[in-house]
């Protein structure tokens, strides 16, 4: 069973939340962010050539024109490759762990996995970013040495950074597994 909500990130852009049930104790939660836009990317790079070929009329030196191909062509690959997330997903098996996953728009993926036995709990928390305050979402790791402590905050959803009502659907289900996980030892 999947279904999938829109959303706007922190920054007012569009994201969809898509949240998939696989069985009663695993869940997958993906927020998509905004596609590369062809328009944008077309004008980035028209005006990059532009101003070399303004540069290259003024020495009349090909150098220039060459060197502005190049670096464009490299620097979109590397934006592709490492800056530009398509999706960040998040699988959460009650009785293993959770698994976090970045697609870039070259296609590669990213992919961190945390055992349940490290996992405190998952909470929504607040920062101050740019005079206004955003949430996020993160998963606090238990110290090993102080069960009571924590030794880890890993925050979710860094790049799409949705906002507080998408928090909301992805935190309720997380902790719907995360009680099923603590009520289960005790049934048994």
């Amino acid at each position: 069973m999947a279904e999938e909500r829109r959303f706007r990130s922190a920054s007012g852009a569009p994201i969809a939340l898509r949240r998939r049930q696989h069985s009663a104790s695993c869940r997958e939660l993906a927020v998509r962010g905004p596609r590369l836009q062809l328009r944008s990317l077309s004008a980035a790079t028209s005006a990059v050539w532009l101003a070399a070929y303004g540069l290259f009329a003024l020495s009349e030196n090909s150098v220039v024109l060459s060197a502005a191909i190049f670096i464009s062509l490299i620097g979109l690959i590397i934006y592709l490759h490492f800056v530009k997330i398509d999706q960040e997903s998040l699988l959460v098996i009650g009785s293993l762990g959770i698994q976090l996953t970045s697609s870039y728009a070259s296609g590669k993926e990213s992919t961190t996995f945390i055992e349940m036995g490290q996992v405190k709990d998952v909470v929504i928390n607040e920062a101050i970013h740019m005079q206004k305050v955003i949430y996020y979402l993160c998963i606090l790791l238990q110290d090993p040495e102080d069960p009571q402590g924590v030794s880890e905050v890993v925050p979710l959803f860094q790049s799409s950074k949705p906002r507080l009502d998408c928090l909301i659907e992805v935190y309720k289900s997380c902790q719907e597994i995360l009680e099923q996980r603590k009520t289960a030892p005790q049934s048994s």
